[in-house]
Protein backbone atom coordinates (compact mmCIF):
# COMPACT_ATOMS: atom_id res chain seq x y z
CA UNK A 1 0.00 0.00 0.00
CA UNK A 2 1.87 3.36 -1.17
CA UNK A 3 1.08 6.14 1.74
CA UNK A 4 -0.13 9.62 0.86
CA UNK A 5 -0.55 12.76 2.59
CA UNK A 6 3.17 12.86 2.83
CA UNK A 7 4.73 14.27 -0.34
CA UNK A 8 5.52 17.49 -0.35
CA UNK A 9 4.18 17.89 2.95
CA UNK A 10 6.72 20.09 5.62
CA UNK A 11 8.10 17.40 7.99
CA UNK A 12 9.95 18.53 11.44
CA UNK A 13 11.30 15.94 13.16
CA UNK A 14 13.50 15.94 16.53
CA UNK A 15 16.11 13.60 17.30
CA UNK A 16 17.25 13.37 14.06
CA UNK A 17 20.91 13.08 13.86
CA UNK A 18 20.63 9.24 14.74
CA UNK A 19 18.75 5.91 15.74
CA UNK A 20 14.62 6.42 15.67
CA UNK A 21 14.90 9.82 15.13
CA UNK A 22 17.49 9.59 11.73
CA UNK A 23 15.49 6.81 10.49
CA UNK A 24 12.26 8.69 10.42
CA UNK A 25 14.22 11.25 9.01
CA UNK A 26 14.78 9.60 6.27
CA UNK A 27 11.77 7.22 5.68
CA UNK A 28 9.79 10.90 5.50
CA UNK A 29 12.44 12.17 2.88
CA UNK A 30 12.37 9.09 0.91
CA UNK A 31 7.95 9.32 0.86
CA UNK A 32 8.56 13.23 -0.37
CA UNK A 33 8.47 15.48 2.34
CA UNK A 34 10.54 18.28 3.01
CA UNK A 35 11.87 17.35 6.33
CA UNK A 36 13.21 19.66 8.73
CA UNK A 37 15.58 17.18 10.70
CA UNK A 38 16.30 19.08 14.17
CA UNK A 39 18.65 17.80 17.13
CA UNK A 40 21.42 19.20 19.16
CA UNK A 41 24.06 16.90 17.64
CA UNK A 42 25.49 19.03 14.62
CA UNK A 43 27.87 17.05 13.76
CA UNK A 44 25.76 13.87 13.46
CA UNK A 45 23.36 15.81 12.17
CA UNK A 46 25.01 17.48 9.68
CA UNK A 47 26.10 13.64 8.55
CA UNK A 48 22.36 12.65 8.30
CA UNK A 49 21.33 15.63 6.18
CA UNK A 50 24.26 15.04 3.84
CA UNK A 51 23.48 11.88 3.36
CA UNK A 52 20.07 12.77 2.46
CA UNK A 53 20.74 15.08 0.20
CA UNK A 54 23.28 13.10 -1.53
CA UNK A 55 20.20 11.10 -2.24
CA UNK A 56 18.45 14.10 -3.93
CA UNK A 57 15.75 14.31 -1.50
CA UNK A 58 14.67 17.27 0.58
CA UNK A 59 16.33 17.88 4.11
CA UNK A 60 18.12 21.01 6.22
CA UNK A 61 19.34 20.58 9.52
CA UNK A 62 18.08 22.66 12.57
CA UNK A 63 20.45 22.53 15.57
CA UNK A 64 17.96 22.67 18.49
CA UNK A 65 17.56 21.65 22.29
CA UNK A 66 14.38 20.64 22.78
CA UNK A 67 14.86 21.66 26.43
CA UNK A 68 15.21 25.60 25.59
CA UNK A 69 11.56 26.88 25.19
CA UNK A 70 12.23 30.32 23.13
CA UNK A 71 14.99 28.08 20.76
CA UNK A 72 11.96 26.22 20.11
CA UNK A 73 9.94 28.87 19.31
CA UNK A 74 12.31 29.78 16.90
CA UNK A 75 13.40 27.06 15.08
CA UNK A 76 9.87 26.26 14.89
CA UNK A 77 8.89 30.05 13.18
CA UNK A 78 12.38 29.72 11.32
CA UNK A 79 11.22 26.32 10.08
CA UNK A 80 8.45 27.58 8.61
CA UNK A 81 9.84 30.30 7.14
CA UNK A 82 12.25 28.53 5.27
CA UNK A 83 10.08 25.66 4.07
CA UNK A 84 6.57 26.31 4.99
CA UNK A 85 3.68 25.42 7.36
CA UNK A 86 4.70 22.34 9.47
CA UNK A 87 1.73 19.62 8.18
CA UNK A 88 3.83 16.50 9.80
CA UNK A 89 5.93 16.90 13.88
CA UNK A 90 7.50 13.82 15.00
CA UNK A 91 8.98 14.53 18.46
CA UNK A 92 12.06 11.27 18.75
CA UNK A 93 14.63 13.49 20.77
CA UNK A 94 15.37 11.76 23.73
CA UNK A 95 17.77 10.27 26.43
CA UNK A 96 17.99 7.40 28.39
CA UNK A 97 19.98 7.37 32.37
CA UNK A 98 19.68 3.90 33.45
CA UNK A 99 20.51 2.96 37.28
CA UNK A 100 18.33 1.84 40.21
CA UNK A 101 15.97 4.61 42.00
CA UNK A 102 18.06 4.80 44.39
CA UNK A 103 21.32 5.12 43.10
CA UNK A 104 20.09 7.88 40.29
CA UNK A 105 21.48 11.10 40.94
CA UNK A 106 19.12 14.34 40.37
CA UNK A 107 21.00 15.67 37.50
CA UNK A 108 20.33 11.93 36.06
CA UNK A 109 16.25 12.60 36.35
CA UNK A 110 16.16 15.93 35.93
CA UNK A 111 17.68 15.53 32.46
CA UNK A 112 15.28 12.42 31.47
CA UNK A 113 12.30 14.42 32.33
CA UNK A 114 13.75 17.83 30.65
CA UNK A 115 14.25 16.54 27.04
CA UNK A 116 12.00 13.17 27.06
CA UNK A 117 8.71 15.53 28.61
CA UNK A 118 9.82 18.63 28.44
CA UNK A 119 10.92 18.59 25.04
CA UNK A 120 8.13 17.20 23.29
CA UNK A 121 5.87 19.81 25.55
CA UNK A 122 8.03 22.37 24.19
CA UNK A 123 7.96 21.26 20.34
CA UNK A 124 4.50 19.92 20.37
CA UNK A 125 2.84 23.03 21.60
CA UNK A 126 4.88 25.12 19.53
CA UNK A 127 3.75 23.27 16.38
CA UNK A 128 0.51 23.10 17.62
CA UNK A 129 -0.02 26.47 17.59
CA UNK A 130 0.57 27.07 14.18
CA UNK A 131 -1.12 23.89 13.00
CA UNK A 132 -4.46 25.61 14.24
CA UNK A 133 -4.08 28.21 12.29
CA UNK A 134 -3.18 26.24 9.57
CA UNK A 135 -6.42 23.94 10.42
CA UNK A 136 -4.34 20.59 9.91
CA UNK A 137 -1.41 18.87 10.78
CA UNK A 138 -0.42 15.23 12.32
CA UNK A 139 1.94 14.89 15.25
CA UNK A 140 3.69 11.37 16.40
CA UNK A 141 5.66 11.22 20.03
CA UNK A 142 7.74 8.08 19.83
CA UNK A 143 7.31 6.88 23.20
CA UNK A 144 8.45 3.33 24.28
CA UNK A 145 7.07 -0.11 25.65
CA UNK A 146 8.89 1.14 29.02
CA UNK A 147 5.57 3.47 29.45
CA UNK A 148 3.36 0.79 30.04
CA UNK A 149 5.59 -1.93 31.50
CA UNK A 150 7.60 -1.62 34.37
CA UNK A 151 11.66 -2.31 34.16
CA UNK A 152 14.02 -2.21 36.24
CA UNK A 153 16.80 0.43 36.45
CA UNK A 154 14.88 2.41 33.99
CA UNK A 155 12.30 4.16 36.31
CA UNK A 156 13.57 8.13 34.73
CA UNK A 157 13.18 6.96 31.27
CA UNK A 158 9.76 4.53 32.12
CA UNK A 159 8.48 7.60 33.60
CA UNK A 160 9.58 10.53 31.17
CA UNK A 161 7.90 8.32 28.23
CA UNK A 162 4.71 7.80 29.75
CA UNK A 163 4.40 11.31 30.49
CA UNK A 164 5.31 12.10 27.44
CA UNK A 165 2.70 9.19 25.53
CA UNK A 166 -0.22 10.84 28.04
CA UNK A 167 0.43 14.19 26.99
CA UNK A 168 0.41 13.36 23.07
CA UNK A 169 -3.02 11.83 23.64
CA UNK A 170 -4.36 14.69 25.88
CA UNK A 171 -3.01 17.17 23.32
CA UNK A 172 -4.64 14.96 20.61
CA UNK A 173 -8.10 15.45 22.08
CA UNK A 174 -7.40 19.01 22.43
CA UNK A 175 -6.58 19.88 18.47
CA UNK A 176 -9.66 17.42 17.62
CA UNK A 177 -11.87 19.92 16.63
CA UNK A 178 -9.39 21.37 14.26
CA UNK A 179 -8.89 18.10 12.71
CA UNK A 180 -5.45 18.07 14.06
CA UNK A 181 -4.05 13.98 14.70
CA UNK A 182 -1.74 13.29 17.58
CA UNK A 183 -0.56 9.81 17.44
CA UNK A 184 1.85 7.58 20.23
CA UNK A 185 4.63 4.70 18.61
CA UNK A 186 5.65 2.89 21.36
CA UNK A 187 9.18 0.88 20.28
CA UNK A 188 10.55 -1.90 22.47
CA UNK A 189 14.13 -2.73 22.39
CA UNK A 190 15.54 -1.47 19.21
CA UNK A 191 18.87 -1.67 17.28
CA UNK A 192 20.51 1.65 18.14
CA UNK A 193 23.44 3.55 19.45
CA UNK A 194 21.21 3.92 22.75
CA UNK A 195 20.67 0.24 23.10
CA UNK A 196 24.18 -0.78 22.41
CA UNK A 197 25.23 1.44 25.04
CA UNK A 198 23.37 0.12 27.85
CA UNK A 199 24.10 -3.64 26.69
CA UNK A 200 28.18 -3.60 25.89
CA UNK A 201 28.89 -6.49 27.82
CA UNK A 202 26.40 -8.65 25.72
CA UNK A 203 27.06 -7.34 21.70
CA UNK A 204 24.94 -10.17 20.29
CA UNK A 205 21.68 -8.71 22.74
CA UNK A 206 20.99 -12.22 23.43
CA UNK A 207 19.48 -11.07 26.81
CA UNK A 208 17.36 -8.50 25.53
CA UNK A 209 15.97 -10.86 22.75
CA UNK A 210 15.31 -13.86 24.88
CA UNK A 211 14.75 -11.91 28.26
CA UNK A 212 15.74 -11.43 31.51
CA UNK A 213 14.30 -13.76 34.49
CA UNK A 214 16.16 -12.06 37.13
CA UNK A 215 14.52 -8.75 35.85
CA UNK A 216 11.12 -9.64 35.38
CA UNK A 217 11.22 -9.11 31.66
CA UNK A 218 10.12 -11.51 29.41
CA UNK A 219 12.14 -11.84 25.96
CA UNK A 220 10.70 -10.50 22.14
CA UNK A 221 7.94 -13.19 20.91
CA UNK A 222 9.42 -12.55 17.36
CA UNK A 223 12.67 -13.42 18.10
CA UNK A 224 14.30 -10.33 16.93
CA UNK A 225 14.97 -6.46 17.33
CA UNK A 226 13.35 -3.91 15.99
CA UNK A 227 15.62 -1.94 13.22
CA UNK A 228 14.99 1.74 13.22
CA UNK A 229 13.06 1.58 10.08
CA UNK A 230 10.27 -0.76 11.63
CA UNK A 231 9.75 2.22 14.36
CA UNK A 232 9.75 4.93 11.16
CA UNK A 233 7.62 2.78 8.55
CA UNK A 234 4.89 3.01 11.85
CA UNK A 235 5.25 6.49 12.54
CA UNK A 236 5.01 7.50 8.55
CA UNK A 237 1.29 5.19 8.58
CA UNK A 238 0.14 7.01 11.25
CA UNK A 239 1.64 10.96 9.73
CA UNK A 240 -0.23 9.35 6.44
CA UNK A 241 -3.70 10.33 4.68
CA UNK A 242 -4.16 6.05 5.60
CA UNK A 243 -4.29 6.56 9.26
CA UNK A 244 -7.06 10.03 8.60
CA UNK A 245 -9.35 8.25 11.49
CA UNK A 246 -6.85 7.98 13.55
CA UNK A 247 -5.80 9.78 16.69
CA UNK A 248 -4.63 9.31 20.52
CA UNK A 249 -3.23 5.71 19.76
CA UNK A 250 -0.55 4.15 21.13
CA UNK A 251 1.38 1.99 18.66
CA UNK A 252 3.62 -0.72 20.24
CA UNK A 253 6.20 -1.49 17.83
CA UNK A 254 7.84 -4.22 20.40
CA UNK A 255 7.97 -7.68 18.72
CA UNK A 256 4.93 -8.50 21.59
CA UNK A 257 7.33 -8.01 24.08
CA UNK A 258 4.86 -6.02 26.00
CA UNK A 259 2.63 -9.21 25.93
CA UNK A 260 -0.16 -6.32 25.06
CA UNK A 261 0.02 -5.11 28.25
Amino acid sequence: MELTGIESAVALVTGAAQGIGAAVATTLAGAGAHVAAADRNEEKLATVVDKLAAEGVQARGYVLDVCDSAAVDAAVARVEEELGPVGILVNAAGVMHTGRVVELRDRQWAETLAVNAGGVFHVSRAVARRMIRHGRGAIVTVASNAAGVPRTEMAAYAASKAASAQFTRCLGLELSDYGIRCNVVSPGSTDTPMLRAMHEDDPELREVVEGMPAEYRVGIPLHKLAQPRDVAEAVAYLVSDQAGHVTMHDLYVDGGASLHV
